[in-house]
């Protein structure tokens, strides 16, 4: 998500706490926070997937890979 759109969700916010907004533009601000969590959800996953854990007997286990079943 660039700066553009951001500066945008600000925006609209503080204009929400003064004057209010349209429908219009409460719909823009709907659609920009979703936005804005899917990038920032996508970017954990991403960081998340790039982690390797090392396990006690040694071996290097892919997190991307790691089995969501099991216990820790």
């Amino acid at each position: 998500m660039d700066d553009k759109k951001i500066a945008r969700i600000n925006e609209l916010y503080h204009k929400s706490k003064t004057t209010g907004l349209t429908v219009a533009e409460k719909e823009e601000q709907k659609a920009l926070r979703q936005e804005y969590v899917w990038a920032i959800k996508n970017d954990l996953r991403n960081t998340l997937n790039n982690i390797s854990i090392k396990e006690k007997d040694g071996s290097i286990t892919d997190l991307s890979k790691f089995d969501k079943t099991k216990k820790v």
